[in-house]
């Protein structure tokens, strides 16, 4: 059931979005939010980048609403994401070097995790502050075509949403924010793009997204596996081609147009290669979550079928591998 102040959280963030997209519009160049082409790009022309803060700010205030009202977490991971947004503006207008935004992203993670006080071993702590880690990195990697992580995310938000039949407390309102506000984006970022997401909403995004999936679980509300499956696009794609990089001796610091997102899009452009993967998470990635939370004993097995598609297309489309035009 949508309450009240859920209602205010999803429109409030819509129309913050589209009013923040339309500041950051009209001042990126002055700022330095233009996004050169480089090795990775999937365009051939200067675009206006910085986009994401039309998402982080917010949720941003929504998670500093929560706090005041006595969400004990929401404090850390606000100042955690708020951290990392932080970074990846001033990373959007100059390259700050590859240690400095790790050291930051290692000491974000350290800062949600110690906010969400999980009562698990050491070990197991320092395994999923790694996962929390990779996931940051990878929603910047994935964020490389119009519109396509921005669909993730409303896919990511509006899919727990359904499979917890309307989610109350703090995780509903954070997750009907990030969904006014990501709609409100989609409309400047959708294929051909206006602006991009930049460092600042991918980095912000991957983290709060990972910490949401994990305390989803905690309450019992959403299963963890049941968020990995509606999330496979983004994090097998990433995975998989890193470990192929790595395998085959490329250096994995260097920028690529390897991955099989980048590879269809080749083939069918962005808007194309958006609308398949968007196709994908709600025709048959949906369903997998919803049964792996019916039959919970077959969850895994939702998890490997999940995967089986991207895994046939990552081998067809030579995911992460140097093709002979590119050797």
């Amino acid at each position: 059931m949508v309450s009240i102040s859920d209602l205010i959280a999803l429109v409030g963030a819509f129309l913050s979005s589209l009013l923040l997209l339309a500041l950051v519009l009209r001042f990126a160049v002055r700022l330095g939010l233009v996004a050169a082409p480089n090795e990775r790009s999937s365009h051939s022309d200067e675009r206006p980048t910085g986009g994401g803060v039309a998402i982080v700010v917010p949720v941003f205030s929504a998670l500093l609403w929560l706090f005041f009202d006595g969400t004990s977490y929401a404090g850390g991971v606000a100042i955690a994401c708020g951290g990392l947004a932080l970074i990846g503006y001033l990373d959007d207008v100059r390259d700050l070097g590859a240690g400095l935004r790790f050291g930051c992203q290692l000491l974000a993670v350290v800062i949600a995790l110690w906010a969400l006080a999980l009562g698990y071993p050491w070990w197991v702590l320092a395994a999923i502050g790694f996962l929390l880690l990779w996931h940051v990195n990878l929603y910047n990697f994935m964020d490389g075509i119009d519109g396509i992580a921005a669909v993730q995310t409303l896919v990511f938000c509006l899919g727990v949403q359904a499979l917890g039949a309307g989610l109350p407390g703090a995780p509903g309102l954070l997750l009907w924010a990030m969904t006014g506000a990501t709609l409100g984006f989609t409309a400047y970022n959708w294929p051909p793009a206006r602006i991009f997401m930049g460092d600042v909403g991918s980095l912000f995004l991957g983290l709060l997204i990972g910490v949401l999936a994990i305390q989803l679980h905690e309450l019992g509300q959403v299963p963890i596996v049941a968020s990995l499956i509606l999330l496979t696009g983004f994090w097998f794609d990433a995975s998989y081609t890193l470990g192929i990089r790595l395998l085959s001796g490329q250096k994995f610091t260097q920028a690529h147009r390897s991955h099989l997102y980048q590879r269809v899009t080749d083939r069918l452009g962005h808007k194309g290669t958006t609308l398949l993967f968007g196709a994908m998470a709600v025709c048959y990635l949906l369903p997998l979550a919803w049964a792996s939370m019916r039959f919970s004993g077959w969850a895994y097995a939702c998890l490997a079928i999940a995967v089986l598609p991207y895994l046939l297309g990552a081998i067809h489309f030579k995911a992460g591998r140097l093709l002979p035009e590119s050797a």
